[in-house]
């Protein structure tokens, strides 16, 4: 462990030791194979998915635009994890500077509060597309959705910067192994040796105001947008109007319960192996999952 003494003549910590998976170590080609195939998958999908919705003209609507920053998104959630955890496995490279564990949460927690807001604004579009089809073209206009795209975008940076410079007010003079694969904020918090109360309440507040109106008011307005639109539409604007609103709502559902079960507790509660499960599922079978649900 290296460091530099501080003025209380204890030693802070300037880098880190990713535990990830050492505890099994007869599991390392499996998960090195996993996370590959995984990885492979969501880079291949969301590249195609970014590929031809700009490549091609009929594409170039509010629906595809959205789905255009979501994978761009996923690319950069699980591209931020997902390589280090390949060279863990591979060459036993543990060891993670402060400076780079920062850097790699501030990129996590963009991508993944961009996406929670990102995924409200999409609920809005079928919303709209389905109940109000007439005056879509209208209230889904191009300046509109520039805004939307801009503003999840900003939101998501400034929540992340937060998280950032709250974690970097942190000394750490102890034990520097984290009981993940990733660097994340309730492991880290459970190293510092300096108050974290102010650092648990903002990721509380930011989790629960994010994800709060993309698992509630979207839902509920899509829920009862359908059967209006089912009484009223042709068997082809029925069949499309259902799986638009399921596809939407599986990401929805599986996305925000993820993000809860790993944010929404306290530190006491925390569970390293539910975590590591949960970072999983959100840096690598998510952004791998979302090309296929929304194909």
């Amino acid at each position: 462990m290296s460091g530099q003494v501080g003025k209380s003549n204890q030693t802070l910590v300037t880098e880190f030791v990713l535990q990830g998976f050492l505890e099994h170590p007869q599991l390392w080609l499996p998960l090195l194979s996993y996370f590959f195939f995984l990885y492979t998958l969501a880079l291949v999908g969301n590249t195609l998915i970014i590929t031809i919705i700009t490549c091609s003209s009929c594409l170039h609507s509010p629906m595809y635009f959205f789905l255009f920053n979501l994978a761009t998104m996923d690319i950069s959630c699980t591209s931020s994890v997902i390589p280090k955890a390949l060279a863990s496995l591979s060459w036993k490279e543990n060891i993670i500077s402060f400076h780079r564990c920062k850097a790699q949460l501030f990129f996590l927690a963009w991508s993944g509060s961009s996406e929670l807001l990102l995924l409200t604004v999409m609920a809005y579009d079928r919303y709209v597309a389905i109940c109000r089809p007439l005056h879509y073209g209208n209230l889904m206009s191009l300046q509109l959705c520039l805004a939307l795209a801009v503003a999840v975008s900003v939101t998501g940076a400034l929540n992340a910067s937060v998280h950032t410079c709250l974690m970097a007010q942190l000394s750490f003079c102890g034990p520097n192994v984290i009981t993940h694969f990733f660097c994340e904020i309730p492991p880290l918090l459970l190293l510092s040796c300096s108050p974290t109360y102010i650092n648990s309440i903002m990721t509380f507040l930011a989790d629960t105001f994010l994800g709060a109106p993309t698992c509630c008011s979207p839902s509920c307005r899509k829920a009862s947008s359908l059967p209006a639109s089912y009484t009223s539409a042709q068997p082809r604007a029925k069949q499309r109007a259902f799986f638009t609103y399921s596809s939407h709502l599986i990401v929805v559902s599986v996305y925000y319960s993820v993000v809860a079960c790993a944010y929404i507790s306290l530190a006491s509660s925390y569970s390293p192996e539910r975590n590591k499960l949960v970072g999983v599922l959100c840096t690598a079978v998510s952004p791998t999952l979302n090309p296929l649900i929304y194909h």
